[in-house]
């Protein structure tokens, strides 16, 4: 079966991003509007996970944490749901999501990408996890800190 690489590939990271003593960076999106997150996004065709978390990292925060990163193992299966449908082949139906997590510190800072995100909160985890719109950032969320 051939890829069509027009589309994007339906496998992706997720980052949590956390600094002591137990706080959590959300991200929140320009589209769609009021939706939170940590680093998430999709792997580009032949990238590795790990590259594409230092590369999401790097991305939508400006934080160079490709030493830091640490692949948990674990991988959540999601429906492909709107508004991001379009995006992706008609036969993808599902994404696979790498959990990260990256601990830095107090004085590192966070530069958004604009296009991507419009703003950005660090907050203790347990009001992280129930501020991130999905369950799989939720889930990733608990178990940084459990």
């Amino acid at each position: 079966m051939s890829v069509d690489r027009a589309y994007k590939r339906p496998e992706s990271v997720l980052v949590v991003v956390h600094r002591p003593p137990d706080e959590v960076l959300l991200l929140r999106r320009v589209e769609p509007p009021d939706w939170w997150q940590s680093v998430t996004g999709s792997l580009e065709w032949g990238e590795s996970p790990q590259a594409a978390a230092a590369r999401e990292l790097l991305e939508e925060t400006g934080i160079a944490g490709d030493g830091a990163l640490r692949e948990t193992g674990v991988l959540r299966r999601f429906p492909i749901v709107e508004p991001w449908r379009r995006r992706y082949a008609p036969e993808a139906l599902t994404n696979d999501e790498h959990e990260f997590f990256v601990e830095i510190g107090r004085e590192v800072r966070v530069r958004l990408n604009p296009a991507e995100h419009q703003a950005y909160r660090w907050l203790p985890w347990r009001q992280a996890a129930r501020l991130a719109t999905s369950w799989t950032n939720r889930e990733a969320i608990m178990s940084a800190f459990s």
